[in-house]
């Protein structure tokens, strides 16, 4: 019983937050105010150590959805994880992770960010490998090392920082530009951002992550881990604005969106579809923030968040009643077995293609309009018209493949919808995936943007998007037919399959350079001239000097004879 009052009370106590914060960021949002908590730690050479705080309506607005994310998927928990023998670890676990994040959004000083970004990573690395098998801990290796460098860009940033007198890098934007280490800064955090939120070439990672358990991948892996990297670059978008990184982060941001979105369409496991899908969207994040337009990207982090969080949450009450299947090509005709589960699948799915009125909509289609209007390059336009079409695709395989045809299985099944449970927050988060779109566009964006385009450019992410899903549905219902013809292009499948072969590069890498390094560091250092220079050289020469003292303590009468003898000899031979 105590385990059921756990995750309830949990579950109560973030809900509360969530509704107290939103409130509080409409102030602010009306107001066009913000309160700045400074606490100081240290002073070191007029450079003060400080724990500081923002609270405006970005940073409330984020932690009431952070919130309000982690209080259904705490509720969730409780019916997907309550025959696991860990539950509790599992619990402290993911509020360990949300306490850090809430240290990541409400900090505007590197220091500060520092806690809430290792805090991430250390409770993402023990969330990976919760399932304690080979491929949790391959997957939990990757994902450290992939953050780690991540982490280090953060201190080498921190270190450049020291000559602006301080950390808070809010008071410093307009600085950046004069300042001969603002590039070398601006490289560094827009890397720790991409490693944060699996940019190319640390894409293979994300897909990777998905060995942890569902709830975590709704928590972590849509709204909260992967979009802390975009968050962070939201915060310095206007030192971004006048760096000459812009164009290498919003090519690399496309590609990595055209990418995920290529893959997701040969993968066969149900959780890293979603989490290709994911990746795409971080790339349009990126993409229109470095174009400049740090509110629209802010928009989108939201709005996706929502529908993002439901679609792994509906993907894992079937993976729950299919007994942990999570090839597609198992399942079929879930939507007479569990009507309420594929109608919200179907939803957060329509609202991912930028279904009109649904929350990713408003989002979506505004971006794609304004880079439609000339912010992006003609390569950039290309990518995102090729991105939303596959966005749509691979949702239409979706369908395909899990809602229609007949069940895959066993002729002997008890699949159903009956999980209370599991089912009411998910009700929650599809509410927020039809209105959060309308609402959020009324606040953040009070005043309509004056978009100027022909017909045809109205238009193409619209036919884009029904071609996307035709040709989704079809080309699978095809596949079917003529499997034996897909043989022909083995190669180019194994290609597009496997993320243009980046986990096997990345894995490679780590394995064979990684970790040889480490090995020999580890025998000629740790074991070696450390140790011999270091512990045991420092452990003997003490042992040494304090025999010595001891025998001089022992008041021998020979060792003072000795001595007096030596003294006598050195006086006369300076004599």
């Amino acid at each position: 019983m105590w385990v059921v009052m756990f995750h309830l009370s949990s579950m109560i106590f973030l809900l509360v937050l969530s509704i107290m914060t939103i409130f509080v960021s409409f102030v602010f949002l009306t107001e066009n105010s913000m309160i700045f908590v400074e606490w100081e730690i240290i002073n070191l050479n007029s450079v003060s150590v400080v724990m500081t705080l923002i609270l405006d309506w970005m940073s409330m607005m984020f932690l009431s959805f952070v919130s309000f994310i982690s209080s259904m998927v705490l509720l969730y928990s409780g019916d997907y994880m309550k025959t696991d023998e860990n539950f509790n670890r599992f619990m402290y676990l993911v509020l360990a992770f949300v306490l850090s994040m809430s240290f990541l959004i409400l900090s505007p000083n590197l220091i500060s960010i520092l806690l809430g970004w290792d805090g991430l990573g250390l409770t993402s690395y023990a969330l990976v490998i919760y399932y304690q098998n080979e491929k949790s801990s391959n997957a939990g290796m990757l994902t450290a090392l992939s953050n780690r460098i991540g982490d280090v860009a953060i201190l080498l940033s921190i270190s450049l920082m020291f000559s602006f007198g301080g950390w808070n890098f809010v008071f410093w934007m307009s600085l950046f530009p004069e300042n001969k280490n603002f590039s070398i800064i601006m490289f560094l955090v827009i890397l720790a951002g991409m490693t944060k939120s699996a940019q190319i070439p640390f894409s293979a990672w994300l897909p990777a992550a998905m060995a942890a358990p569902t709830p975590v991948s709704a928590l972590v892996h849509s709204s909260t881990l992967v979009t802390a990297g975009v968050y962070l670059l939201i915060r310095f978008s206007v030192a971004i604005e006048s760096s000459s990184m812009r164009l290498a982060l919003f090519l690399i941001s496309c590609v990595t969106m055209f990418m995920a979105g290529l893959g997701a369409n040969f993968e066969y496991d149900l959780k890293k579809i979603i989490a290709l899908s994911t990746l795409s969207q971080l790339g349009v994040m990126m993409s229109i923030l470095a174009l400049g337009f740090s509110e629209l990207a802010f928009f989108h982090l939201l709005t996706h968040a929502l529908f993002k969080a439901l679609l792994f949450m509906c993907a894992g009450v079937i993976i729950h009643n299919m007994k942990n299947y999570q090839d597609i090509r198992s399942m079929g005709g879930l939507a007479k077995q569990m009507p309420l589960s594929s109608m919200l699948m179907m939803l957060a799915n329509l609202s991912l293609c930028g279904t009109p009125f649904l929350a990713g909509f408003y989002s979506k289609d505004l971006i794609l309009e304004i880079s439609f209007m000339g912010a992006a390059s003609m390569v950039g336009v290309l990518l995102y018209i090729l991105s939303t079409g596959l966005t749509v695709c691979y949702t239409g395989r979706l369908v395909y493949y899990l809602m229609s045809g007949g069940f895959m299985v066993s002729s002997l099944h008890s699949i159903n919808d009956e999980s209370y449970i599991m089912n009411n927050p998910m009700i929650m988060l599809s509410l927020g995936a039809v209105m959060s779109g309308a609402m959020m566009s009324w606040l953040i964006f009070p005043f309509p943007w004056m978009i100027c385009l022909s017909t045809s450019f109205k238009l193409i992410a619209l036919i884009i998007s029904l071609i996307g899903g035709g040709l989704g549905y079809l080309l699978n219902l095809l596949g079917e037919i003529n499997l034996l013809k897909s043989l022909d292009f083995y190669n180019q499948v194994v290609f597009y399959g496997s993320m243009w072969f980046m986990p096997l590069l990345s894995s490679w890498w780590v394995s064979n350079k990684i970790f040889k390094i480490a090995k020999n560091c580890q025998k000629s250092g740790d074991y070696g001239w450390y140790e011999f220079y270091g512990g045991q050289g420092v452990f003997k020469w003490m042992m040494n000097k304090s025999s010595f003292v001891q025998m001089l303590q022992d008041n021998s009468l020979k060792v003072y004879m000795v001595m007096f003898l030596v003294w006598v000899v050195g006086l006369m031979s300076l004599i």
